[in-house]
């Protein structure tokens, strides 16, 4: 029987069950089957949503490159982000890949409003009161190794905190750290490929 679940991986927790070097793993926070795992993953110092399942086909439909699909994130940089800035990450950029340089695919980019509601993180990020700390959404259709992050400091903004919103049709919505919520076959299938199965 399959089984499905999304969750929002704290920070600084392991997106894996095994621990390792005594730092937190998602069986800290969250108790599903022992065939359940996370489909892909999110860095230990990132946050947000997460899929277990226990699904093979639905793991390879997320995973393999020959199917794209929306990953959006939500990015508190260190300063003040031109448009500029913002335009340069919508066309790509250049960064170290395995050693090699990549051109990062366009994606979309743009401010995000200063009155959304975001958890608060534990520990909270450092606040420099002289230097702002906004936030940024960024839309990839891809997933290199810390994409993100080096994007971000590619163009001169350094990433503080790293949420990934949604997957697709599935959002984060007003989950908070350490929340799981179990759905249907139906209901991923349709969230994520728009097909009922």
């Amino acid at each position: 029987m399959h089984q499905y679940f999304i969750i929002y991986k704290p920070y600084l927790v392991l997106s894996q069950f095994t621990s390792q070097l005594n730092k937190q793993t998602l069986a800290d926070f969250f108790k599903v089957p022992k065939d359940v795992y996370p489909v892909g993953r999110l860095d230990e110092d990132s946050e947000g949503l997460l899929i277990l399942t226990n699904d093979a086909q639905l793991n390879y439909r997320l995973l393999s490159p020959a199917f794209a699909h929306e990953r959006e994130y939500w990015v508190q940089v260190d300063g003040a982000v031109t448009q500029q800035a913002l335009a340069l990450l919508q066309k790509g950029v250049d960064i170290n890949v395995n050693g090699k340089l990549y051109k990062t695919k366009k994606c979309t980019v743009s401010a995000l409003d200063e009155n959304i509601i975001i958890p608060q993180r534990n520990p909270p990020i450092r606040v420099r009161k002289n230097i702002p700390a906004p936030w940024i959404r960024l839309i990839l259709t891809e997933g290199k190794n810390r994409q993100v992050r080096k994007m971000t400091a590619k163009v001169g903004y350094p990433t503080l905190r790293l949420i990934r919103y949604r997957i697709e049709g599935l959002t984060l919505n007003n989950m908070q750290p350490g929340e799981m919520i179990s759905l249907s076959k139906n209901e991923i299938y349709q969230k994520l490929f728009g097909t009922v199965t």
